[in-house]
């Protein structure tokens, strides 16, 4: 048969050497993340485990208010929504362990939705889920209606899809928003968490993004993981952020990316929480209490390295972190942006930071 039809033959070879090959490659790459077996257990870390919050304690110097959101459904979808747990947990401990008491608040007050990515959990993450003061009050938001703004030093609006659908025409958080900000106080928004924004007017009649440098989840960022957003969602917040008067600063996709004017701090995505955070506490007037930098944002580090000038800076910075700072170092992270290249059809960008990962795993290596 195959003598009589050979280009079957040959289709079929060559079908049976991609599944091959493909096979191959994917069993290389997952060689290059880090195995189960060789993961510390974080899951039942506490707030004691961690010397940034139980050492060196800074005496009580005010209180920040964290709203949420209550929305647990992508508007008349079945996609289930939330808060990010990690734009909470992270920005929680900085401002506690700087000094701030936390309340925490949601436009229908009571237990809000919460959306737990296993991928991206961390060390505070799973302190946050053990510590019973943190989740009693995670569990126990008081209603945005309740709320006197003039209890707490700063805001801060926690990013979750959800916050697209109940942030925006809520009046009390309108009111909170204007109060903190024409009283000088800090207001901070990360990743969806501006959406709390786009409706703010001041007493001078003036939009609060007027003519003011913002940072948000960008409309590329949205569109790459929902192809429907702009059906799903009421609009794309960057859209909206501009069309508030909002001069939109847009980072690389995915990384760490914040605006700062005054204090007005807003963030693009939950990889810049660390750095809005203590940028909130900065414009409060104090120097942010010494953080050890975690392997996350060593990678977003080497990743906007990559960006900016090349594999060989990047590889440089990679030594540097693993020989010279003895510094942990999340490759799952640069593998991830190897698969976003890849998702935009950018081959080239999935090779190299393909490579960029076997680089961080050999380096890993060697220093054992």
């Amino acid at each position: 048969m195959f003598k009589k039809y050979k280009i079957f033959k040959w289709i079929l070879i060559s079908f049976a050497s991609i599944i091959i090959s493909l096979f191959v490659f994917g069993w290389w790459f997952m060689g290059l993340l880090p195995s189960s077996e060789n993961r510390i257990d974080i899951t039942s870390t506490k707030v004691s485990d961690l010397s940034y919050l139980s050492k060196n304690k800074i005496p009580k110097r005010g209180k920040i208010l964290a709203i949420v959101t209550s929305t647990n459904v992508m508007g008349s979808t079945e996609k289930s929504t939330g808060y990010e747990l990690t734009e909470l947990s992270r920005a929680y401990y900085v401002f506690q362990a700087n000094g701030f008491d936390v309340d925490i608040a949601s436009p229908l007050g009571g237990e809000p939705p919460v959306v737990i990515d296993d991928e991206d959990m961390g060390e505070f993450d799973y302190a946050f889920l053990n510590d019973s003061i943190a989740q009693y009050k995670a569990s126990h938001t008081i209603s945005v209606n309740n709320i006197n703004p003039e209890l707490y030093d700063a805001v801060f609006f926690a990013g979750g899809k959800g916050a697209m659908f109940d942030f925006p025409d809520n009046k009390s958080i309108q009111s909170i928003v204007q109060n903190l900000y024409e009283n000088d106080k800090v207001v901070g928004a990360v990743c969806h968490g501006p959406a709390a924004l786009v409706n703010v007017t001041l007493n001078n009649g003036k939009h609060l993004l007027e003519n003011k440098k913002v940072s948000g989840f960008t409309n590329e960022e949205e569109l790459l993981l929902i192809a429907d957003a702009e059906m799903i969602f009421p609009f794309l917040l960057q859209d909206k952020l501009e069309d508030s008067g909002g001069i939109f600063n847009e980072g690389t996709m995915y990384l760490e990316n914040i605006s700062q004017e005054r204090n007005l701090v807003t963030g693009q995505n939950p990889w810049s929480t660390w750095l809005l955070a203590e940028s909130m506490i900065a414009q409060l007037g104090y120097k942010p209490k010494f953080r050890e930098i975690t392997g996350e944002e060593n990678a977003v580090n080497v990743l906007k390295i990559y960006h900016a000038e090349g594999s060989e800076k990047a590889k440089e910075l990679i030594n540097q972190i693993y020989n010279v700072d003895k510094q942990p170092l999340s490759r799952v992270l640069i593998a991830k942006h190897g698969i976003i290249a890849a998702m935009q059809g950018k081959i080239g960008r999935f090779f190299s930071l393909t490579g960029l990962t076997s680089y961080a795993k050999k380096k890993s290596e060697e220093r054992f």
